[in-house]
């Protein structure tokens, strides 16, 4: 199986609390575990709760969730894991690579799915995507693995430039393999690349102040949930530094960013679909004016 084509995930996973209904007396509970909070995530679980309605399942008619958030603490999400599974829910969503981390140390009874942007195997969620193992599967995107792409559409938008810049968060667990690929990249290109960190709001003005100080010619913003809850932040800071810069979503674009390249990211909190949108490939998105 390609790797494009892992999406083993909430299409076939939503059957499963029906082989445990016979043995529960109420409706089955699915357990959402989400490393940020309520506010953040709530342009994902109108999706979510789309698609399980689209399986058959609609939350308090016939399914219950149980929600819990990490409010943007990763630290917190064992303990959140361990609450739901002793809560006994029939499923686990776990949204992201961390929370999907967390969940699966807490059991390995209980089945869990996983929506996340980076390389599952790589990220040690899952043994191999034909054959994901033990009580996990999900949906992965891939989106991590788009980033050598969106360094040569920068390289393609900004021929001439010295440097190009790239803003990574050093907690985002898909960070330690694309960073890498971007180097790779960037010496097939001929190109220079400077790595700024950031995980606080202070950061990214700090960085985007070095990437003025560097001249650099355009500037990746990497995948992350710090990135994608700040989304106007990073393209007024890109604005005011006069630093064009390409994001891994199409929210981005939409929200008046010049460029973003990869799939559409609400994709991976559809429960059940008629269609598997991965089918297509990912497209480059531009601001119109």
């Amino acid at each position: 199986m390609r790797r494009r084509e892992f999406i083993a995930g909430l299409g076939g996973a939503v059957a499963w609390p029906v082989v445990v209904r016979a043995q529960q007396p109420a409706m089955p509970v699915i357990g959402y575990l989400g490393d940020q909070s309520v506010v953040d995530e709530k342009t994902r679980i109108a999706p979510f709760l789309q698609g399980l309605k689209e399986g058959g399942y609609v939350e308090v008619q016939n399914v219950a969730i149980e929600y819990r958030w990490a409010e943007n603490q990763y630290d917190r999400l064992p303990a959140l894991a361990a609450d739901l599974v002793r809560r006994r829910v029939a499923i686990i969503f776990a949204d992201g690579a961390t929370a999907a981390r967390a969940a699966k140390a807490a059991t390995t009874t209980i089945p869990i799915v996983f929506g996340t942007g980076g390389d599952p195997v790589a990220l040690g969620l899952v043994a191999s995507l034909n054959r994901p193992g033990a009580n996990v599967t999900g949906i992965a995107n891939l989106a991590t693995e788009l980033s050598p792409k969106r360094l040569q559409l920068l390289r393609q938008l900004i021929p001439d430039t010295a440097a190009l810049g790239v803003l990574a968060d050093p907690e985002f667990p898909a960070t330690q393999f694309m960073i890498p690929d971007l180097q790779a990249a960037a010496r097939t290109l001929g190109q220079q690349l400077i790595v700024v960190n950031a995980r606080t709001d202070s950061d990214l003005e700090t960085a985007f102040a070095t990437f003025s100080q560097q001249r650099v010619g355009a500037v990746l913003v990497s995948n992350g949930n710090f990135f994608y809850r700040r989304a106007g932040q990073l393209i007024a800071l890109a604005t005011r530094h006069a630093v064009p810069a390409v994001f891994p979503f199409r929210e981005y674009a939409l929200a008046g960013g010049l460029m973003s390249y990869g799939s559409p990211s609400w994709h991976l909190y559809r429960a059940h679909s008629q269609r598997r949108e991965t089918d297509r490939p990912p497209r480059a998105a531009g601001h119109e004016n």
